[in-house]
């Protein structure tokens, strides 16, 4: 089958589309045909080792051999395996690995993955895994967001941020969401109660107004962020595609700097990580299936030119996600 591998680390360049045996399937895992992937810039950061942390768990010097990158996916079952239930050959499912889906067919934990909403395509089932999973278990595991909640997201407009306040509403929260002047009617479209524009007022002089921050940019220093929260509010960092690139810990800098802040502080300062489960995978299908909330493609691209896909992301200037379609 074909896959796109790496073996050095840097620019999207680096990227070779290679001839690769098919995957094998363990007892608890699914071969999926891979009908739809996107980019997240969890691959530009794996595929350019930014920040140098990565190097501990891809390759310190290069990637480990036969690595593939990639991490949503949307598409059909073809094969499973013997403790695997719930999913039979032929099932449209959608979901996520930690790497490997930028190829024809992939293994993946039964775990990880739920059969897709009919009404998406398979472009936007491949849209939603990593994104609204972070948006998800930010908003409700980290944050605690309930109805009446006023709600800031910072980065309103990307991957994440599409999902946050599409979720924040279905929570019944009051959500503000923080964009560029061209993103306004997106944000506005989604659900939000207000906008700000970033290139126009500084979200962070809006003093003691909300319960919630989102922090999805990753341009702002905790203390900043701070300013906006009521005295009890919680303040969750994403650690955004606007962290300082070729660092040593590029994004877990900021998440690092609000974990030595929040002991000192009323305020509660958080972290989110992305935490693959079907469980999570279900309850998004759900809400899509009622039309609650619908991936945002900003563009989509052949799996051939995947690492153009990867070199618009990196910009940092899609709205929503970027899709790759076999």
């Amino acid at each position: 089958m074909k896959a796109w591998s790496w073996d050095r680390y840097g620019p999207p360049e680096v990227l070779a589309l290679k001839d690769v045996d098919e995957p094998g399937i363990a007892r608890d895992e699914v071969l999926v045909r891979v009908r739809a992937a996107s980019v997240n810039p969890y691959d530009w950061r794996h595929m350019g080792a930014d920040p140098k942390l990565v190097r501990l768990s891809v390759g310190l010097r290069r990637p480990r051999p036969g690595l593939i990158l990639g991490a949503d996916l949307a598409g059909v079952v073809e094969r499973v395996g013997e403790e695997v239930t719930g999913l039979r050959p032929g099932d449209e499912v959608f979901g996520e690995v930690r790497l490997g889906s930028f190829a024809e067919a992939v293994a993946v934990p039964r775990n990880r993955l739920a059969v897709k909403p009919a009404r998406l395509t398979f472009e936007q089932a491949a849209s939603v895994s990593m994104a609204a999973h972070t948006a998800l278990q930010g908003l409700r595991d980290v944050g605690g967001i309930s109805a009446g909640s006023r709600v800031l997201v910072n980065g309103a407009s990307g991957g994440i941020g599409t999902f946050a306040v599409q979720l924040a509403k279905t929570f019944g929260a009051e959500v503000t969401g923080v964009c560029s002047t061209r993103n306004i009617e997106l944000v506005r479209s989604l659900g939000a109660d207000d906008v700000v524009d970033y290139t126009r007022e500084d979200f962070t002089t809006r003093e003691g107004r909300y319960d919630l921050l989102m922090d999805i940019v990753g341009d702002r220093s905790p203390a900043a962020l701070r300013r906006p929260l009521t005295s009890r509010g919680t303040l969750v960092i994403v650690g955004g595609i606007a962290s300082a690139r070729g660092s040593l810990l590029g994004p877990a800098a900021q998440i690092l700097r609000g974990a030595l802040t929040n002991p000192f502080v009323r305020q509660r300062i958080a972290s989110v990580a992305w935490k693959p489960n079907s469980t999570d995978l279900r309850f998004l299908a759900d809400l899509m299936e009622k039309e609650q909330i619908t991936p945002v493609i900003d563009r989509t691209y052949p799996f051939t030119e995947i690492p153009e896909a990867l070199r618009y992301l990196a910009r940092g200037h899609a709205r929503g996600k970027v899709a790759i379609t076999f």
